[in-house]
């Protein structure tokens, strides 16, 4: 289960490094999708920041197994907040935001459960 939980979260940690820092560097198709859910660019900052900030927990939880929840349990919030902002537009395209909701609520069940056995 430990293995699990860390490739897990390191996976996750990456996806979420990718996606944050392509928020403030904003290439042209994050600023299609930002647009398409009238989102800010102080707001794109505000949401890269959280994923940077999840990054780093889910990687202080390779050392310290218990803090990686939170972080985890975060993004799921995170891209729950975001399939109700594409369906609040009337944008359909919220492919990436539903596999990201189920990575970070597979990755969140299995922290719980890693820390839970040990």
């Amino acid at each position: 289960m430990h293995i699990a939980a860390l490739t897990l979260s390191v996976l996750l940690a990456l996806a979420m490094l990718q996606s944050g820092v392509m928020k403030f560097v904003r290439p042209a198709w994050i600023r299609q999708f930002a647009e398409a859910v009238h989102l800010t660019n102080p707001q794109l900052t505000v949401l890269g920041s959280l994923q940077i900030a999840a990054t780093v927990g889910l990687i202080w939880g390779i050392w310290f197994p218990p803090f990686a929840i939170a972080p985890a349990i975060g993004l799921v919030l995170y891209f729950g907040g975001a399939i109700i902002a594409h369906i609040r537009s009337g944008d359909r395209n919220m492919v990436g935001a539903v596999v990201f909701l189920a990575f970070s609520i597979v990755t969140s069940v299995v922290l719980v459960l890693d820390v839970l056995v040990a």
